[in-house]
């Protein structure tokens, strides 16, 4: 299981939002980068990026804190947010993301989803956001008519790496992760699926390797490392130490 660091870029620094409102965001870090290098030296395998920005507009905009993170840090990085078209993925492998995450696209065009998997094997993630069950779009801000579950279903045999899932009523808030969504999700699709929103504490990562959640690829964690609720080397201890999931 791999624990991912979350980094959301807002006007090129690092925030945490609270539900995803825009307007409830806590600066974390100034220098994104710097914020990077220090989740790299706490011993992260793979660092989570969101261009929240990017998410509302529609297209990259804070390209210039990505690309300092690319050149300082030596581990993967997965990003997300205003990835929308063929053009945008191929520039961001291109600059050295490992993983592109397609939300919106993948709700509005499942056919760019479809063709960027299978150009660019194991390079793609869909971002399932979800607000009462139902998948959110642009930035979180307009709820679709699709279930994550029908959204996923679209791409069980795409190649697609990874599914992104979000609870949007726990993100930022520190109230645990929904992980019964999470498995069910998980059992009823072939495609690794990744936990987010709202982990908490070391008992939301104990939770995460039970064998009920065997199914899970890994969990993204945002504020409770930023508070200091969350101690990194006591969770990749307790990661490292889980038998491993084939």
């Amino acid at each position: 299981m791999i624990l991912f660091p979350a980094i959301d870029l807002k006007d090129g620094v690092a925030v945490r939002l609270e539900q995803g409102d825009m307007a409830r965001a806590t600066v974390f870090h100034r220098d994104p980068a710097a914020q990077a290098l220090a989740f790299e030296a706490q011993g992260f395998d793979y660092l989570h990026v969101v261009d929240l920005d990017g998410a509302f507009s529609g297209k990259p905009v804070n390209i210039a804190a990505v690309e300092r993170i690319i050149e300082v840090t030596n581990i993967p990085l997965q990003l997300g947010g205003g990835i929308r078209d063929l053009a945008t993925i191929e520039a961001w492998l291109g600059k050295g993301v490992t993983r592109v995450i397609i939300g919106t696209a993948a709700v509005r065009d499942p056919a760019l989803v479809a063709e960027a998997a299978r150009l660019y094997p194991a390079r793609v993630a869909v971002a399932l956001d979800a607000r009462d069950g139902m998948v959110a779009v642009k930035g979180w801000a307009e709820t679709s008519e699709l279930s994550a579950l029908d959204i996923a279903r679209r791409f069980e045999d795409a190649g697609v790496a990874a599914l992104i899932y979000t609870d949007i009523a726990r993100d930022g808030l520190l109230k645990g992760l929904n992980l019964e969504a999470t498995i069910a999700l998980a059992e009823r699709v072939s495609i690794p699926v990744i936990a987010s929103g709202g982990l908490a504490s070391i008992a939301d990562v104990q939770a995460l390797l039970e064998p009920r959640a065997r199914k899970l690829a890994g969990a993204v964690a945002g504020r409770a490392l930023y508070d200091g609720r969350l101690d990194p080397a006591e969770a990749l201890r307790l990661i490292r130490a889980a038998p491993r999931r084939d």
